[in-house]
């Protein structure tokens, strides 16, 4: 009953940048947390960021200060601006989204389909 589709992301140099993309799409009455997540091989999948309906935020340490978490929510969209990116950012990256569903009401917990991020040294 909810979509997500990710797009944004591919190949780049380390110190390069890029900017990730999730949308949500279906029968959603409302939207409460956004949040990005990866998952490296041989490694278990990590939160990196999450943001709230209100707009409060929280980082992983290993990407604060170089990732910047952001949601429109006219557009029921999250990004994920990554700057600075070294080759340990290599990973597929997850979006989720937590909210209501319209008409039952019922809460739920999406995922996106993954989109590959790779940082060259």
């Amino acid at each position: 009953q909810v979509q997500l589709v990710e797009s944004g992301g591919g190949l780049v140099q380390a110190g390069g940048s890029l900017r990730l993309s999730c949308a949500a799409s279906g029968s959603i009455f409302s939207i409460n947390a956004m949040g990005w997540y990866r998952q490296a091989p041989g490694k278990q999948r990590e939160l990196v960021a999450r943001i709230t309906s209100g707009g409060s935020t929280n980082y992983a340490d290993s990407v604060k200060g170089r990732f910047t978490i952001s949601r429109d929510n006219a557009k029921n969209t999250v990004y994920l601006q990554m700057n600075s990116l070294k080759p340990e950012d290599t990973a597929v990256y997850y979006c989720n989204v937590d909210g209501v569903i319209a008409g039952t009401w019922a809460d739920f917990s999406s995922w996106g389909q993954g989109t590959q991020v790779t940082v060259s040294s």
